[in-house]
């Protein structure tokens, strides 16, 4: 076969290709596209959902947004007049939040910190996907293990003192669950923050006699801070908008208070008991839930937009 007969045969075979690959490429750019409109009519429909709903609480339950936002007393159901003030409901969201990432935190960072820098390439192979399993346990599971185990120890540690007494239900358990369970998620993060910081400047550290720990506290943790925050700021929305362990191990009492071994009552674990309980779908009740609902999509907006002002600030461009 002369070299012209064989062009001749791998041209039209080198143009079908051509054409299956382009309409391949098109069929991938669209289903891309309609993946990004589809998450952007979603995020619009549940601001909408939560806005009509959120406004509709205001002109049916004769209370105005000074008296929703300042109130220290939320009482829908028992008192009369109900009490619509949502301070206790985000005192307790915000209790519960703070105490889950005293403990998620600080031990995940220094567990990442003992992945990067410090643990064996075995070890890292078994403890770092051991951890990610962890972060996959049901969290009605940790609302038990609050509930029948956590609760327990506090009380044989802590009531006998006469000083501290914990309830059955208390923000304290609540919070250390909500901890262990952002605990595996702050740990992977903040590892794969570190490690993504170049080895050069690793070396450089322990070139100019530095230790191992000084390197990470001061060369590797802040090259990696952004990545760090990031970590923290996704732990935090997961603690703020938990349902379960809070739901199960809480309590159910809107208290303003800042007590940890009293029991509180978190936003989502309103909205859980209003729309599983008999209220009507009609009632200043129910809609009270989309009022809270929207205040709690403000928290978490306005830590979002603060971590992505942290990471530009302190965001790092390495080649």
């Amino acid at each position: 076969m002369t070299q012209l007969q064989a062009s001749r045969i791998l041209i039209p075979e080198r143009r079908r290709s051509t054409a299956k690959r382009d309409a391949g490429e098109l069929v991938i750019r669209i289903a891309l596209t309609l993946c990004g409109v589809l998450t952007i009519v979603c995020t619009t429909l549940i601001i909408f959902v939560l806005a009509r709903n959120g406004l509709k609480f205001f002109t049916i339950a004769d209370v105005t947004p000074w008296a929703f936002f300042t109130g220290r007393e939320w009482a829908p159901l028992l008192a009369h007049p109900p009490k619509f003030g949502v301070l206790p409901l985000v005192m307790g969201t915000m209790l519960v939040a703070v105490i889950a990432m005293c403990v998620a935190l600080p031990l995940g960072l220094l567990a990442a910190v003992w992945l990067s820098e410090y643990a064996s390439p075995r070890a890292r192979s078994i403890v770092k996907p051991t951890l990610e399993l962890l972060a996959g346990i049901p969290t009605v599971v940790l609302g038990f293990f609050a509930l029948m185990v956590i609760t327990p120890m506090l009380q044989g540690a802590f009531n006998w003192t006469g000083f501290i007494e914990f309830d059955a239900f208390s923000a304290m358990a609540a919070g250390l669950a909500v901890g262990f369970l952002c605990l595996p998620t702050v740990c992977s993060l903040c590892e794969d923050a570190l490690r993504m910081v170049p080895d050069s400047l690793r070396q450089g550290a322990l070139g100019l006699g530095a230790s191992r720990f000084e390197t990470a506290v001061r060369v590797l943790i802040p090259a990696a801070l952004s990545g760090i925050v990031s970590a923290f700021l996704l732990a935090m929305a997961r603690a703020v908008g938990e349902t379960m362990i809070v739901a199960i191990a809480a309590g159910s009492m809107a208290v303003f208070t800042a007590d940890p071994s009293s029991q509180v009552q978190t936003i989502t674990g309103h909205m859980v008991s209003m729309f599983l309980g008999d209220v009507s779908n009609f009632g200043v009740e129910y809609f009270s839930s989309y009022a809270v609902g929207a205040v709690l999509f403000l928290i978490t907006l306005a830590m979002t937009f603060a971590g992505h002002i942290v990471r530009m600030k302190y965001r790092q461009a390495y080649e």
